[in-house]
């Protein structure tokens, strides 16, 4: 195939939809033959992935990576940055945690040089080996108080000498100004790189939109490739929380009702996404003590900060309405933080997550939880409970969790490197930390099994699901995106 430039899509601020655009176009070119692999330089997202190294990256990466029909790798993503506060955040360069910053640290123009050497290597070494590479900026291109230390948009696209696409979100309004401003607001050397617009998120009946396309092409001095309507049937897996405003927040009546408690520093919401798809249960988030209340089933998630969440679900009342609802006869499972917190206790001597050193837990499963300021990070395939067939998930987690006094193990999961994960007390109450555990039909119909009577669907194939929605959004992509034109952008 003919070698192509990079391709990066960069954005005029956040959430224009450049992750999902960026996964559109390595399926386009997965479809058309070329070896396509994602990138981007630092990412900030709690949503995170486990690579087959054991290595962390950004959970949009992972997705775009399965997009492209490539395993991930930390290269995809050299440097994350997972919030811990308003002001904090833990920085992972390469796949592996180097420490806590708050954000004057981190974007000081002291040690930058040596982060910018690390992700550019990272984006050789890709650059090597895949057909185009695929790369996606951070936030807006024209923050000019930090160009100096930007490391993920403009720089980066010079280093790579990438065709730069400009997204805008025409849903927020203001678009001309902020495509044309955005521009203009580069430096003459790199708006050289900036090859095209595309405009993303638009309603109505785009014919209404011909003269703006003209518009813009006047003002900027560069095509618009294309302009890409808001879709509601194609599902592809968001890292970004603001996601979570569109989720479902009610029981709803006639299927299983399956509550995730909404947490203040919820992580890997994208746990949840194979059982929001499954026409048997009614999925939402709440943190409303009335709607846990109507719940079959109760999920408590992962958090970023695990000790924090527990004592505000204690504060608002949540803890006692989960244990209510238990008592009445709801299944609770914890995933990760949620599985610590149902245990006996969460002690942190060591001040891993902050100045809390123990807190009860909600008291659920006889188990006890210390932390550790060593990240646990890998895949892993299991046997759940005495099922032959092999399941996959991954662990991303700071703590270990045994049962307190003489209570024996009772594990949930058989790993094959004979290990063991989680604790069972009964069919309705479990915990692991298994990331990406429901994402197994195995599993599922385990926790579907007590709910027997309500069940009117049949489960269905999540796999062959995904691989469907990449494919209807390639389809949408060429559909309103002139793709030859981007092709020809990335010959010159």
């Amino acid at each position: 195939m003919q070698k192509l430039s990079p391709l990066m899509f960069v954005g005029t601020g956040s959430d224009v939809g450049k992750s999902i655009i960026t996964a559109g176009f390595c399926r386009i070119f997965k479809q058309d033959g070329y070896t396509p692999a994602p990138f981007k330089a630092q990412n900030m997202a709690n949503n995170s992935y486990a690579t087959e190294e054991g290595l962390e990256i950004g959970r949009a990466q992972a997705v775009q990576a399965e997009a492209a029909g490539v395993a991930c790798h930390t290269d995809m993503n050299p440097l994350l940055l997972k919030p811990s506060s308003d002001h904090t955040c833990q920085v992972v360069l390469n796949g592996k945690p180097i420490g806590n910053q708050n954000a004057y640290q981190y974007f000081r123009t002291e040690g930058r040089e040596e982060l910018r050497a690390e992700v550019n290597a990272a984006f050789d070494r890709l650059a090597s080996s895949y057909n185009p590479v695929v790369m996606e900026g951070a936030g807006s291109i024209s923050e000019i108080n930090l160009r100096e230390v930007d490391l993920v948009n403009m720089p980066m696209a010079i280093h790579a000498k990438a065709s730069v696409i400009l997204v805008a979100d025409i849903d927020r309004g203001g678009v001309f100004a902020s495509v044309y401003g955005s521009i203009m607001l580069l430096t003459e050397e790199e708006r050289k790189y900036v090859k095209g617009i595309l405009i993303n998120k638009f309603r109505g009946d785009i014919r209404l939109f011909e003269s703006g396309i003209k518009i813009l092409e006047d003002l900027c001095g560069i095509p618009v490739v294309g302009v890409v309507p808001y879709y509601k049937d194609i599902h592809i897996e968001e890292e970004d929380s603001v996601a979570l405003h569109t989720k479902q927040i009610q029981a709803s009546h006639g299927k299983v009702n399956v509550v995730v408690v909404l947490l203040r520093h919820m992580s890997n919401f994208t746990d949840f996404n194979r059982l929001e798809r499954d026409p048997r249960v009614h999925l939402y988030y709440s943190s409303n003590v009335d709607e846990i209340a109507k719940a079959d089933i109760i999920l408590l998630p992962g958090s970023k900060s695990t000790l924090d969440d527990l004592y505000e679900l204690r504060r608002n009342g949540v803890a006692q309405s989960i244990l209510k609802a238990h008592r009445a006869g709801a299944t609770v499972v914890g995933i990760c933080g949620g599985f610590q917190m149902m245990g006996q206790e969460i002690c942190d001597p060591d001040h891993v997550e902050g100045s809390i050193e123990r807190l009860p837990g909600l008291g659920l499963l006889p188990v006890s939880t210390k932390m550790l300021g060593e990240k646990v990070t890998r895949q892993v395939k299991f046997n759940f409970q005495q099922s032959a067939s092999l399941c996959d998930g991954y662990e991303i987690h700071m703590g270990i969790t045994t049962p307190m006094d003489d209570n024996p193990t009772s594990p949930v999961n058989h790993l094959t490197d004979n290990t063991t994960d989680g604790y069972l007390l009964n069919n309705k109450c479990f915990g692991t930390y298994i990331h990406g555990i429901l994402d197994n039909a195995e599993v599922i119909d385990y926790l579907l099994e007590p709910y027997a009577d309500k069940l009117t669907e049949q489960p269905f194939d999540y796999t062959a699901f995904k691989d469907q929605q990449y494919d209807k959004l390639a389809d949408h992509i060429r559909q309103h995106v002139n793709v030859d034109l981007v092709y020809q952008l990335m010959e010159k």
